[in-house]
């Protein structure tokens, strides 16, 4: 069990459950911990009060493998007498409960062979209070039979956002002394072989809080429900109050958009209704009663309000929760547009972290890795993602295959993906480990696999701590043997999802996965000299360059009428075709032979200068707006970040939306999608102008840039040495640089974009 917190303890059912246990204290208090797990998410009192300020704990794993406990200071909760310890356990990824909206793969699909299996037989609680008394002695009391369970008033929890909760089966007072529960039962201890098998690790991670409250404003009622807008689409926690009669009912209907009639769409483009709903019953008769959700969170701006004739209703709240609490940057403009762009990324990330990073709240709650590089940067200005990534990366390494690994194939048989592989989602609660005809693999896909690499690359810039590189180092050396295996005869990869979510569907496979082979090698070899494996390094840069000259020799053209050299797209034969990520790729990762730059960087011009847009999906879109500001091409980002149509981040605000769309389009199947999110990136890096000299910004460059339109910004950024501050404002005559590192940080002023206004620049 790993670390032993004991017993763990049922009701026996697969439902949510209270668990107690009263116990008498006699000696004054020292200090007091307890270290507790109920699995998939639980609550935790002491005394009637709940202990701390967490949400859904614990953070979401594979339970076959890992599984995480929470600890808490719990000292100040106790009191001499009698004391009782309580918690509520629901399901989460635990034991699934399909009521209402659950995932399926889209009709377009082949049938999955592997789905969902439960990790338990009924929901269960591990639970280590430990009391260190003044006299020094030391008291641990452990869950086992002596703790007592109920039915607990959630009856149904969905792991997609509905959950019912019936105040019939509410237990007033329950966790405190003066209650009655001698018509409670004795809990049941899991015996062996049902007991849960994963290795048990204190959750280090930020837990999930709520960092904000939206009261629902009514709008309207349409089709007998009634319209609420909290203003802001996010992840949430739903909070009311009712006054009916015994069995009376209120439905909750959260959506991201509203329809035609002004009624919630829960309609996913193309895929069918979410159905998701959260129903409050009542159990008292004709007294206000409150209710809030426990073991799930929906997610949306709106709710349609149904209910139950006569029945009144109040204070109808949403409680937006995230593990990305910590704030480490800011930026504001005197060009609202920018503001606005950059509050609708940041509510998206914080939406989408809850202890995983999901693609999005509503369809899929899927810990998808790619962003964890892609949007690394982003993330890391604005938030602190230190111990996220830390369990993102561990959660990579708990799903790496071996060998013996195998699935179902559609014929029954057995389908072994290889050693080495990390899943396209970790944790993966729905394998889907068949490539789909026509659109390459989900589940082994080297962009995500790359996390393991990439994610930890990005970690130790920021943070500058080596332990991540030797956490992850033999992953990524498997994860690179992997990738190595599935080379074709060509010297390429093809078989993921290339550009994924390219506007035109350019997906250019080729090109791009082969880029990540090269990039994935090049930083082990970076890692491999940092941890003194000078052979593997060796090894590692022989292995790179083998794959740049091959990339090099079949993709590397001189374009027959603009004259400069550049990236073909392989799957375009017969022709010389460009997109904006075949260009900006091998310029990022240094791929491209020195008397070819200019060339390439020219090539990479056209494209965008062809285009005016971004034409680039996820994969390609840091990497494009990165080699732009590299190769001074700033005056055409702002552009088309300003674009009032799509493809554009303004776009997005025009058509009212308050997080960010999957794709660029008006109405996208998901209204929060934090994967294209690159460009906060470019607002630190680019417009701020602060650039990490060394791992940990030790060494600092601060090279501001004005955007067309904007004439003052402010930007922070709370670094692990400290504090950087930028603030740049342009008067009639002048522009004024002011600056700010920490003691101890070296830095460097760089004015040639601000120059460019062709006014003094005073330091």
């Amino acid at each position: 069990m790993g670390e032993n917190l004991g017993n763990w303890i049922t009701n026996g059912t697969a439902a949510p459950f209270y668990a107690r246990k009263q116990f008498e204290i006699t000696k004054e208090i020292k200090r007091a911990s307890a270290k507790i797990c109920g699995l998939g998410q639980f609550l935790f009192y002491i005394n009637g009060k709940k202990v701390d300020d967490h949400e859904l704990d614990p953070g979401w794993t594979n339970y076959r493998k890992l599984i995480q406990y929470v600890t808490f200071d719990v000292t100040d909760y106790l009191a001499y007498g009698q004391n009782v310890l309580g918690a509520e356990v629901g399901n989460g990824w635990f034991i699934k409960m399909d009521e209402h909206y659950t995932f399926s793969f889209p009709s377009f699909m082949p049938p999955n062979p592997n789905p969902y299996q439960p990790y338990g037989k009924s929901l269960v609680l591990a639970m280590e209070l430990s009391i260190t008394y003044m006299d020094s002695t030391t008291e641990i009391i452990h869950a086992d039979e002596t703790f007592a369970v109920k039915k607990n008033p959630v009856v149904m929890s969905n792991v997609y956002g509905s959950e019912t909760i019936d105040a019939q089966f509410d237990q007033k007072d329950w966790c405190t002394a003066e209650y009655d529960a001698s018509d409670w039962e004795a809990a049941q201890v899991v015996k062996e072989p049902d007991a849960p098998k994963g290795k048990m690790i204190e959750q280090r991670h930020p837990a999930v809080k709520v960092i904000r409250t939206y009261g629902g404003n009514y709008i309207g009622t349409v089709n007998g429900r009634e319209i609420y807008d909290f203003g802001q689409n996010m992840s949430g926690l739903m909070e009311l109050e009712i006054c009916g009669k015994p069995g009376d009912t209120v439905k909750l209907y959260p959506a991201e958009k509203l329809g035609p009639d002004g009624d919630v769409d829960q309609m996913m483009k193309g895929w069918g209704n979410l159905d998701a709903c959260i129903t409050f019953i009542a159990g008292k008769d004709r007294e206000w009663e409150h209710f809030r959700m426990k073991f799930t969170y929906f997610a949306g701006r709106y709710v349609a309000l149904e209910k139950t004739a006569q029945i009144k209703t109040r204070g109808l709240k949403a409680h937006a929760v995230s593990s990305v609490w910590k704030t480490d940057g800011s930026f504001t403009s005197d060009d609202e547009r920018y503001n606005q762009i950059y509050d609708m990324i940041e509510k998206t990330v914080e939406a989408n972290m809850l202890g995983v990073h999901t693609d999005c709240p509503t369809i899929e709650r899927f810990a998808w890795q790619e962003p964890n590089h892609l949007m690394a940067p982003s993330i890391f200005y604005m938030k602190d993602g230190r111990k996220l990534w830390e369990k993102f990366l561990l959660d990579m390494r708990t799903e790496q295959l071996t060998e013996q690994d195998s699935f179902n194939d559609m014929d029954g048989g057995k389908y072994y993906p290889g050693e080495g592989l990390i899943p396209a989602q970790c944790p993966c609660y729905i394998p889907n480990v068949l490539p789909v005809p026509g659109l390459g693999d989900f589940y082994d896909i080297i962009p995500w696999g790359s996390t393991c690499i990439l994610g930890a690359y990005w970690h130790y810039q920021f943070y500058g701590d080596e332990k991540i590189i030797r956490d992850n180092y033999d992953a990524g050396i498997r994860y690179l043997e992997h990738e190595k295996s599935m080379v074709n005869e060509e010297g390429f990869l093809n078989h993921g999802l290339g550009d994924w979510g390219n506007p035109r569907n350019e997906l250019a496979r080729e090109n791009i996965e082969t880029v990540f082979l090269y990039a994935d090698a090049v930083t082990l070899a970076k890692f491999a000299e940092i941890l003194g494996k000078m052979e593997d390094k060796t090894r590692l840069e022989s292995y790179a360059e083998e794959v740049k000259k091959n990339y090099n020799e079949k993709l590397l053209s001189q374009h027959p009428e603009k004259g400069f050299w550049c990236y073909r797209v392989w799957d375009h034969p017969g022709e010389i075709f460009l997109t904006q990520t075949s260009e900006a790729l091998p310029l990022y990762w240094g791929m491209v032979p020195d008397d070819k730059e200019s060339d390439v960087a020219e090539a990479f011009r056209y494209t965008l200068e062809c285009e005016k847009a971004l034409i680039s999906g996820e994969v390609g879109l840091p990497y494009v707006i990165q080699t732009a500001r590299k190769y001074g091409m700033n005056d055409m980002i702002t552009r088309f970040v300003t674009r009032t149509e799509h493809p554009g981040y303004y776009a997005f605000i025009l058509s009212g939306m308050t997080t960010l769309g999957e794709y660029w389009e008006e109405n996208p199947r998901s209204h929060c999608h934090d994967m294209m999110g690159h460009i906060i990136e470019w607002y630190y890096n680019g417009i701020a102008g602060i650039q990490s000299g060394e791992p940990g910004f030790g060494k600092v460059t601060i090279t501001p840039y004005l955007p067309e339109g904007m004439h003052e910004f402010h930007c922070s950024y709370n670094s692990v040495k400290g504090e950087i501050k930028v603030h740049v404002k342009e008067d009639k005559d002048e522009i004024i640089l002011e600056t700010y590192v920490p003691n101890g940080v070296e830095k460097k002023i760089d004015t040639s974009n601000l120059k460019v206004r062709g006014k003094r620049v005073i330091i």
